[in-house]
């Protein structure tokens, strides 16, 4: 059910085509990824687990049953005369019902840790899911902007190719010298270089889509296309739900019951227990005098170990150690979450900032590129230098706009696995 719900997670403004590629992103990333569906079959074992320890306070019934031949040779009386060789089948057949009365504490104790231990499961399968959902965004915005670096240099180079061609001619007719000449090709080889280094990128990027995602890389990624996330409004609001419901921090939160749970548990091995037993035994051929035989027997049985070779002493100091080795860890991972959301935080509103500025800078660069390369054509005073220069300042203003706007999708979606709230809820 939830592959197809990841579906509905996304309202995208652009065309359904763009929209469908970006679905299908994080459709296969949960159909194919094999860690997710390890963490799933790793959570219904845990569910196993509760039930196992629900079962110890339950009564154990145990039929069991058995029959055997027996021949007696040899026989003798007392006063040393010999007997009639006997042969027999004795069979026995008894049922044992077993409850225990009090263990110590140790099955209660035994059965809270194994519903932490599923809660514990839970938090780490959607701690993953999260996981994947921001691997598959990271993945599908950087192969876009691999796409339009492509596209951006491939462009630059047919600029400068036409370039060089119209300055070869202006070269013949005495308009500029061999020294601009040998600009425009110095400029063209520098382009060729970055198209060559920007097609290698691209490739790198098809690879690692393919081994996040574990399926084929799209022919293009559409960069505008930014989901509408419901995002926290401020730091001290991202800071608070991410106390409450961060994947990791719960973990530790859970961790550190469980350690106390051990500990409640090896203390109730030093503790008396006490349990009732109703047995019923019935025989067969059971001797030469007696062929049939029924027993019962109830007993009740108190058990107090005082002394185990110091096992039992050891194993309560090993969970006192334990539990505070937890403590410490969740103190910890507590102040990693609150710097990792702050960070994330930080990092989500400079790359908004980031985004506004490089497209006025990209703006400011095709207004200025076009002006300076009309005047530079029709013969007017600019230089072969001033066009390199207004050019190469149009391909970087590209570039990192691109790079802004992946950037910025991407911060949407790591803030929210930062605070642990990257649900299908949140992402509208």
């Amino acid at each position: 059910m939830k592959k197809f719900l990841i579906l509905l997670i996304f309202f995208l403004p652009n065309s359904n085509l763009n929209a469908q590629d970006l679905l299908n992103t994080l459709s296969d990333a949960f159909k194919n990824n094999s860690k997710l569906n390890a963490e799933r079959a790793s959570l219904n074992a845990e569910k196993q687990d509760v039930n196992i320890s629900i079962g110890e306070f339950l009564p154990s019934v145990t039929l069991s049953g058995d029959a055997a031949t027996q021949k007696d040779t040899n026989r003798k009386n007392q006063s040393g005369a010999s007997l009639q060789d006997t042969e027999s089948t004795p069979e026995n057949r008894s049922v044992l019902i077993e409850q225990k009365i009090f263990d110590g504490f140790s099955n209660y104790n035994n059965l809270a840790k194994s519903k932490l231990e599923f809660e514990y499961a839970k938090f780490k399968l959607n701690k993953l899911e999260q996981e994947v959902i921001l691997s598959a965004a990271k993945a599908y915005y950087n192969l876009g902007y691999n796409f339009k670096n492509l596209e951006f240099n491939q462009s630059n180079v047919e600029l400068f190719e036409r370039q060089v061609e119209s300055d070869r001619s202006r070269l013949e007719r005495g308009e500029i010298s061999l020294t601009d000449f040998a600009q425009s090709e110095s400029s063209l080889a520098g382009a060729q270089a970055k198209l060559i280094t920007a097609t290698n990128e691209l490739i790198s990027g098809k690879k690692n889509f393919q081994k996040i995602i574990g399926s084929t890389a799209p022919n293009e990624i559409n960069l505008s296309l930014f989901p509408n996330l419901s995002m926290p409004t401020s730091l001290d609001t991202a800071t608070a739900i991410s106390d409450q419901i961060n994947p990791r921090l719960n973990l530790a939160k859970i961790d550190l019951e469980i350690a106390k749970r051990e500990l409640y548990a090896a203390r109730g091995d030093l503790s008396p227990s006490a349990s009732i037993t109703y047995e019923k035994k019935k025989n067969y051929d059971f001797s030469t005098t007696v062929d049939e035989r029924e027993q019962e027997q109830v007993k009740a049985t108190v058990k107090w170990p005082l002394f185990k070779g110091g096992k039992n002493i050891s194993s309560v100091k090993k969970a006192s150690f334990k539990l505070q080795e937890k403590e410490l860890i969740l103190q910890d991972i507590t102040d990693q979450v609150q710097i990792d959301t702050a960070n994330a935080w930080t990092s989500y509103n400079s790359t908004r900032s980031v985004l506004d500025a490089t497209s006025v800078q990209l703006k400011a660069a095709e207004i200025a590129n076009e002006g300076i390369t009309l005047e530079y054509d029709t013969g007017n005073s600019r230089t072969t230098l001033e066009v390199i220069q207004s050019r190469a300042l149009l391909l970087d203003a590209r570039t990192s706009y691109a790079k802004a706007q992946k950037d910025f999708a991407i911060a949407q979606f790591n803030l929210l696995a930062s605070i642990g709230d990257l649900y299908l809820e949140n992402i509208k």
